[in-house]
């Protein structure tokens, strides 16, 4: 099984028949357990009942905004686990089903992916948010079940901002005394970590001294191209502000929580082994060659307590190359451009404020 596998370790020849055999078996379990999955496969992708895909791109994938439109999930009630709701701004949120096997194995490959990036070890975490924001554990937030899933490699755990949101300066201090002076975990969305750390450092002309840490950041980053702040610009006032000099970007979306695409020392973000992506051209819907921008479709082997391992997203992206990036980790990675006009801003870091895909691609 892929799951057994290292996360970016698989050739394409070697990857592909794997994760197509997974990927086919999901459709059919999904099609058997969740009637609106059924109904919409009989609408637009009925051959697929009859016959396998032989290839991703004949995969059957939903838009992702249908999980704020209907009910979808494949385990009955009495075996929902937790919830997790999409961190859009307006309207009505997705709603994710999770049973406690599926938990488990996206807990599990999260797990795995970060291994690869920060070690084995459980590093001190500094989270650069407040505690509150994981207070019911049933029903989270995309940012709480980030801040949970990730919570797990580390320890020490510090929350470097207030209710308020204002940083918990006392907090963070004896945090950097005790843990300065050896690798640290800082895990933030990127939003909150420019605006009310980074930006909140610099104004009060403060700094920290965090060398050996590495930094992750996920979640939207509209708000940031809103204010001119590029990927380097980010990195650049994250290095004076903290010392911080591995900083990496991640890319995933609550209705695939788990096998997340981080980005490498190159900023190309990576497609694990569990997962991989195509990019598809809006009005025709073909998919994309390398090098040609278009709709960013994500395919995972984890969801089973819910029909999301083939997803259209709102994203634009382009794919860059597979197993030739120059940081040496096999399989396909690529960029992500922005969001698609008219797309709701869902970015988890987007959704604290201090005060369209067509129908025949459903």
């Amino acid at each position: 099984m892929l799951i057994e596998r290292e996360p970016y370790s698989l050739y394409a020849a070697e990857k592909q028949p794997l994760l197509m055999m997974e990927l086919n078996e999901l459709t059919q379990h999904h099609q058997q357990h969740c009637q609106p999955y059924q109904q919409l496969l009989k609408a637009q992708w009925s051959d697929v009942l009859q016959t396998p895909s032989n290839t991703t791109e004949q995969l059957p994938y939903l838009a992702v905004r249908l999980f704020k439109q209907l009910k979808l999930q494949s385990v009955p009630d009495a075996e929902v686990f937790k919830v997790l709701y999409s961190s859009g701004t307006t309207g009505t949120p997705s709603r994710i089903v999770l049973d406690s096997a599926t938990a488990a194995i996206q807990s599990k490959i999260l797990v795995k992916i970060m291994q690869h990036w920060l070690g084995k070890a459980r590093l001190p975490m500094l989270i650069i948010d407040h505690p509150g924001v994981i207070k019911d554990r049933s029903n989270f937030s995309a940012r709480g079940a980030g801040i949970q899933g990730l919570s797990f490699m580390g320890r020490n755990h510090c929350y470097a901002l207030n209710d308020d949101m204002s940083i918990n300066f006392d907090a963070v201090e004896q945090f950097c005394q005790q843990f300065d002076d050896g690798p640290v975990f800082v895990f933030g969305f990127t939003f909150m970590v420019w605006q009310f750390f980074i930006q909140q450092l610099k104004q009060q002309q403060k700094t920290i001294s965090l060398p050996q840490a590495v930094l992750l950041h996920s979640g939207g980053w509209k708000k940031l191209q809103d204010q001119a702040v590029e990927n380097t610009t980010f990195k650049q006032q994250v290095l004076k502000q903290t010392g911080i000099s591995k900083v990496h970007n991640f890319y995933g979306m609550v209705e695939q929580v788990g096998a997340i695409f981080v980005e490498c020392e190159q900023g190309h973000l990576h497609c694990p082994s569990y997962a991989d992506v195509l990019v598809r051209t809006p009005g025709n819907w073909q998919t994309a060659a390398v090098g040609e921008e278009g709709v960013l479709q994500l395919i995972s082997t984890l969801p089973r307590s819910y029909p999301g391992h083939s997803l259209l997203s709102e994203d634009r992206a382009v794919l860059l190359g597979e197993d030739n990036c120059p940081c040496g980790r096999m399989g396909k990675y690529f960029h992500i451009l922005g969001r698609l006009p008219q797309a709701e801003a869902r970015g988890c870091s987007d959704t604290f404020s201090p005060s369209a895909k067509p129908e025949a691609s459903v």
